[in-house]
């Protein structure tokens, strides 16, 4: 069986521990996240225990463990977004859906990321959904957000 992670895995014939960056950035960027068994074959690859790849990988944030969610909620934490009151839009964004940032909820629907900025000032505090923009939050704006976008699933029946 030739995985997506195998496929990235040929594009680096006899690469060291030097590529490893590399090699998680490829296989986030076709799989969406780094799963155990993606962290298993690079390991084999190569030669480098699953320890130290997760030691590499947890050190930088760009790198998911579990998959995005349908709805993925982009939170912008800087230095605008912070001052208007992002703080609270990420905890009431949390409280809604019941789960952390970095975290996917059980359903798979919906996923929370902080980032450090997300270029638009002008509305901050923002967050993004799926690349819909919503500026200007307050804490009740944004759980009316997340609530339209549980309804929009619960109308399609998922």
């Amino acid at each position: 069986m030739n995985t997506m992670t195998e496929q990235v895995l040929t594009r680096y014939p006899g690469a060291g521990r030097d590529k490893l960056i590399p090699i998680l950035q490829e296989v986030q960027e076709t799989d969406g996240y780094i799963s155990k068994e993606a962290v298993a074959l690079i390991g084999r690859h190569l030669g480098v225990p699953a320890s130290k790849i997760y030691g590499v990988a947890t050190f930088y944030n760009q790198f998911r463990f579990t998959p995005k969610g349908k709805y993925h909620i982009m939170v912008c934490r800087g230095t605008a977004c912070h001052v208007k009151g992002s703080a609270d839009i990420l905890e009431r964004i949390e409280r809604a859906l019941k789960i952390k940032a970095g975290e996917t909820s059980r359903d798979g629907l919906f996923s929370i990321e902080v980032v450090a900025c997300i270029g638009a000032c002008g509305l901050a505090p923002v967050i993004c959904v799926n690349g819909e923009y919503h500026g200007k939050l307050t804490g009740d704006a944004v759980e009316k957000i997340v609530k339209s976008y549980q309804e929009r699933e619960a109308a399609h029946g998922n």
